[in-house]
């Protein structure tokens, strides 16, 4: 950029961004010419930013064809605006046809516009965030490359898929959750995820059971005294070793059920195992076990 003009020595100078000139603010003298803007122009509405913006949307795994395939629009106009004759409409329209079957001409193509949608409807009645849902659909397009979607249901193979996701990045997701949400059985959803480890060599993190005492208290209403006092004494089990092998929904149940007792907060064990949704026994089971190895906690 020039620092000043060469006729009057005016130090202000006028970028026009349609032209590319430019122009010395006080004699008017076009300095240069075809000066490349390199700088966004500000957009002062949501409108303006839209027209202005020249990139697409952005690449994701979890569509069909990554956002990559074309689109033609059904306006029977040309770059003019001006309206396509009865010829040009009629080409348009054929290639409008061929171009959607292109698009799902093979069963992988089919397969996975499902899966994309299957994903987007499991996104929302789960509360995912678009991480969970890309490393979903990566896992996903890995099981289809290894014909693990043979055989078995696309539903099942996809929801075990947000569990294995949800696994990887530490997102406090039961199968129960992800069961009810997508409608497949408990079972069927286990062994699709099983499936899922052996074949693509996964080892998740295991769960936190202190990350689900909150879940488990806001279920059953208990205090803030008494999910203090339990994530406290959770975490002592847990640097101790105590917690391996347990089911981290029972272990919340319990620790949970063991603080309300110390707090005199009455609760039913068949409420609170029904909070955390695990059986009676377990929480029994889970309880007799921490008072007896840690009986100095409560």
């Amino acid at each position: 950029m020039l620092a000043s003009c060469t006729v009057c020595d005016g130090k202000n100078t006028v970028t026009d961004e349609s032209t590319g000139e430019v122009i010395c603010n006080k004699c008017g003298t076009v300095l240069a010419e075809n000066v490349e803007i390199s700088e966004q122009p500000r957009a002062f509405s949501k409108e303006e930013f839209e027209s202005r913006n020249q990139t697409g949307a952005p690449t994701s795994l979890a569509r069909h064809d990554m956002g990559l395939s074309t689109v033609i629009s059904r306006f029977d106009k040309d770059a003019s605006g001006r309206k396509l004759d009865a010829d040009m409409q009629m080409v348009m329209d054929r290639i409008r046809v061929w171009d959607n079957r292109t698009q799902l001409n093979t069963s992988r193509d089919r397969n996975l516009m499902f899966a994309s949608s299957e994903l987007s409807r499991l996104k929302y009645k789960l509360g995912l965030t678009d991480a969970v849902i890309e490393k979903a659909a990566y896992l996903y397009r890995k099981a289809q490359e290894r014909k693990l979607v043979r055989g078995r249901t696309k539903v099942a193979l996809v929801s075990a898929s947000i569990y294995a996701a949800c696994r990887e990045l530490s997102i406090q997701r039961t199968l129960k959750d992800i069961s009810s949400a997508s409608g497949v059985k408990l079972k069927d959803l286990s062994r699709c995820y099983r499936l899922i480890l052996r074949e693509l060599g996964l080892n998740p993190p295991l769960l936190d059971p202190t990350k689900m005492v909150a879940k488990v208290a806001n279920a059953a209403n208990l205090s803030e005294k008494t999910v203090r006092d339990a994530t406290k004494a959770l975490a002592l089990i847990r640097d101790s070793k105590g917690t391996a092998g347990k089911d981290p929904m029972g272990l919340a149940a319990a620790i949970l059920y063991l603080a309300s007792l110390k707090n005199n907060e009455r609760i039913g064990q068949r409420e609170l195992a029904q909070a955390a949704g695990v059986t009676e026994v377990t929480l029994r089971n889970r309880a007799k076990e921490i008072v007896s190895t840690f009986n100095n906690l409560f």
